[in-house]
């Protein structure tokens, strides 16, 4: 045996992905996995770039390791992964010696072997090379939740909006084979998941390389066909690219969820064209409309950044004016942060003062909280399907799931539920979650 592997993950869904392939890799190389970063022979700490704190987080988590590494008398192999990984490339290890390996988000094929070259040559090793192919065997995977699977359609991002690093990070797009995502998902349902999670940067730009006729929202109807598939859930997509065909899908295919996280970043105008994000206020809101007629009930989540270069108070009312309107059931709002490499970081100062960030965001999340307590309260007395993935946090008693509009729903229940759809009441709610009671399902 190789030795043990301690693995840490910051960031979106598909980093999380990437770490769950990352694990097959190191278990097909002989590690074994541990939740104990003391037993480790190697850590791998797998990076975001997106926003200046989970970047922050990895140098305090290597001062960390170093101090172990002191007190135990002998250091892991550290590599750092991901998009800081490729990001700053050489330039971590002028910041920290103690790091043996760096590999970038295109590269991860490559850990395994550029691990053992660290510890054999004891030198660092880096691979931050672009590659097309960024596909992993079959099986690789070590899926780290009991019920959904995420699976990888689109590596990269062409939009270049100016706030976002991911396609100086990630690279271009790339799509992966239908042929190859469907045999995922089957392999998804054979290891006992039901629920799968389709990722990508902009989702809904999908196009398959081999199938001319599959389309996006083609490949979700292919995906809910999988046998053994009870729900299908995506992120995140793109206003521009949510097309009437899609809405129709959601609707009308009964294991596609009914949500739809679609991220607007500000209700400003002139803002959205700063950003470069190439629709407006305007055609942003008449998308929701549509949508909601198409799919009644659906459930609505955001992303936001407030403070982004320029903005003022005006910008900042007209964004929460669209939250008012929009009434989304969730929201992950952010501060700008200035980001190496993208567009707003070379051509716009950021010149709106931390304080009045701090202001607008708690002002912007006030907003969020009293709506979402509002959709929340609409939902007591409704009967919902629930499907089950873990114990609550709050009573071990209790049981946790999602909705299929993503709605987190805690109720008493035995954790032999796990993995089940159950019918369930909505009895009460909290700020962020429902509380429910278990019922029969209606007869057909």
């Amino acid at each position: 045996m190789a030795g043990k592997y301690f693995i840490e993950t910051y960031g979106c869904q598909m980093n999380y992905h990437d770490s769950e392939r990352l694990s097959g890799l190191l278990e097909g190389d002989g590690y074994e996995r541990t939740e104990d970063e003391r037993a480790a022979d190697l850590i791998v700490i797998n990076t975001c770039s997106v926003r200046e704190r989970a970047e922050d987080k990895l140098y305090t988590r290597l001062g960390e390791w170093r101090e172990m590494a002191n007190e135990r008398g002998g250091a892991p192999i550290v590599a750092v992964a991901g998009c800081v990984a490729q990001q700053e490339g050489e330039r971590l290890l002028k910041r920290d010696s103690s790091i043996d390996v760096i590999v970038g988000t295109q590269s991860l094929k490559s850990l395994p072997g550029l691990v053992r070259d660290a510890r054999e040559r004891r030198s660092a090793r880096i691979d931050i090379a672009p590659h097309d192919d960024v596909s992993f065997p079959l099986g690789v995977v070590r899926h780290s939740d009991p019920v959904r699977a995420w699976v990888t359609i689109i590596e990269g991002c062409n939009e270049f909006c100016a706030f976002c690093v991911v396609p100086y990070t990630r690279g271009h797009e790339r799509m992966r084979p239908v042929a190859d995502i469907l045999a995922e998902v089957a392999a998804a349902v054979d290891s006992g998941r039901t629920e799968v999670q389709l990722l990508g940067q902009i989702v809904n730009h999908y196009l398959a390389p081999d199938d001319a006729d599959c389309d996006f929202a083609t490949l979700l109807e292919r995906t809910a066909n999988v046998p053994g598939i009870r729900r299908v859930r995506f992120a995140s997509p793109h206003p521009r690219h949510t097309s009437a065909r899609l809405m129709e899908v959601i609707r009308d295919t009964p294991a596609v969820c009914k949500h739809l996280h679609l991220p607007v970043q500000s209700g400003s105008n002139r803002v959205l064209k700063a950003m470069r994000r190439r629709y407006t206020r305007e055609s942003y809101l008449d998308l929701i409309a549509e949508l909601r007629a198409t799919v009644p009930g659906i459930a609505v989540s955001t992303d936001m950044i407030v403070g982004f270069p320029g903005e003022t108070d005006a910008d900042f009312a007209l964004t929460l004016d669209l939250v008012r309107e929009a009434r989304y059931h969730s929201m992950y709002s952010f501060k700008y942060s200035v980001r190496p490499n993208t567009l707003a970081s070379k051509r716009m100062p950021d010149d709106v003062p931390e304080n009045v960030k701090t202001e607008r965001i708690l002002a912007l999340q006030d907003l969020q909280r009293r709506i979402q307590g509002e959709l929340f309260a609409e939902m007591v007395g409704s009967r919902v399907q629930v499907l089950v993935d873990g114990v609550s946090r709050r009573r071990a008693t209790e049981v946790v799931g999602r909705t299929s509009g993503n709605s987190v729903v805690n109720f008493e229940g035995a954790r032999d539920l796990i993995g089940t759809l159950v019918d369930v009441e909505i009895s009460g709610y909290g700020p962020n979650s429902l509380k429910g009671v278990r019922v029969k399902p209606r007869p057909c």
